[in-house]
């Protein structure tokens, strides 16, 4: 994804209207519009650095829709990935143990019947848990 489509979803994700990112980042909203358009120009680096601000996110991301190798956070993340872990992050501690255990699981059954084993090759802590409820 470039720099539009990860604008997007950032807005998206964060609810953000393009008005207030503009109040925020000191971006006009006009330009902003612009690299939101099918046929967007590339912002300046002022501009990509403003924005990634307000938005509290890095640049490389904005650009390349990744983090920089050192030290990720989870605002260095995509939203989906965000809301994900978020959400996970909400549980009690069992109930955290039991998503992570199955999602691992669920992940390792993916790549083997599709051949695609995820760079990091999780690891698996068990048979999946199942409600008995």
């Amino acid at each position: 994804m470039g720099f539009r489509e990860n604008l997007k979803a950032e807005l998206s994700y964060t609810g953000m209207r393009v008005k207030e990112l503009s109040k925020l980042s000191g971006v006009k909203k006009t330009t902003i519009d612009s690299y939101l358009k099918v046929d967007c120009f590339t912002p300046s680096v002022d501009s990509a650095v403003r924005i990634a601000e307000a938005l509290e996110v890095s640049v490389e991301y904005l650009v390349k829709g990744e983090e920089a190798k050192k030290g990720k956070s989870i605002k260095s993340l995509g939203p989906d990935l965000r809301s994900l872990l978020e959400a996970i992050g909400k549980l009690n501690p069992e109930d955290r143990k039991i998503v992570v255990q199955n999602t691992l699981n669920l992940i390792e059954a993916l790549a083997k019947r599709t051949g695609n084993v995820p760079a990091g090759k999780p690891r698996t802590f068990g048979p999946m848990v199942r409600d008995e409820t």
